[in-house]
């Protein structure tokens, strides 16, 4: 079983505890037992005992709290005392479409940080300016789910596989669809102007050196928005976060 755990503190004025948060999406019943990894990082590494309380998320809107009921550091047993159903869940969808980058370590810290601040998918788009085809999709989703944990998100982003732009656009999507460019040639405005709070999102965001202009007036074309973030130009992982903030931002 693919379990993974973080350790958050968490702090309400003068009080302080700590929790360990576990991914397990294929926790059932009324008790888990951690696989041996795991139980020997809880029982030998942190020395944590029976009784520790623990909290586990399957990646599919499920917080299991509970706590240690066996501190075996081979078969470590968590007694799941409560479960908590959509936890977390908002009213509306984001779906993140960006170009992968040259520095795959700017990449990955824009699916971090997006995951942190709430996305629900991640597709990769190859445009004609996008130096770097590939990405590597199994340490990109060991991020999400670290990410995941850190942030206490219970239910696990999609990332599609990259796609070619013009397949993109041309898929059907139930909500907004923007595409973030700095071409003055075409008319944009904020996201706030054209976003509708508790709406799904969908947002394109270009390569080093932008869509070409080909580009934005094939996605107009295909129902895209035209939307800027501000005066200053950004780097590709800076707009995905800046667009995903305004979207977060709004829906508070």
């Amino acid at each position: 079983m693919n379990l993974t755990s973080s350790r958050i503190l968490c702090s309400n004025d003068k009080i302080k505890s700590t929790m360990q948060i576990f991914y397990a999406p294929d926790i059932a019943g009324n008790s888990h037992i951690l696989d041996e990894n795991e139980s020997k990082h809880l029982v030998r590494v942190l020395r944590e005992t029976a009784g520790t309380p623990v909290e586990l998320i399957d990646g599919k809107g499920k917080l299991y709290k509970g706590f240690i009921k066996t501190a075996s550091p081979k078969a470590c047993e968590i007694e799941i005392t409560d479960v908590i159903s959509d936890f977390g869940k908002r009213n509306y969808r984001l779906h993140m479409a960006i170009s992968p980058l040259k520095n795959t370590d700017r990449t990955e810290w824009f699916v971090e940080k997006s995951v942190e601040m709430g996305v629900d998918e991640i597709t990769p788009v190859i445009c004609s300016r996008t130096e770097k085809k590939i990405i590597r999709s199994d340490r990109i989703n060991n991020i999400i789910i670290s990410a995941m944990k850190q942030s206490l998100k219970a239910f696990r982003p999609v990332l599609h596989p990259p796609v070619q732009f013009g397949e993109f656009i041309g898929k059907e999507f139930g909500g907004v669809k923007m595409i973030a460019h700095c071409n003055t040639a075409f008319l944009r405005e904020s996201i706030k102007d054209t976003y509708a709070r508790e709406s799904n999102a969908l947002i394109l965001i270009g390569p080093e050196g932008d869509f070409t202009e080909e580009e934005t007036a094939a996605a107009l074309t295909m129902g895209f928005l035209s939307v800027h973030l501000g005066d200053s130009r950004l780097r590709t992982e800076t707009a995905g976060i800046a667009a995903c903030h305004s979207i977060y931002f709004i829906n508070q």
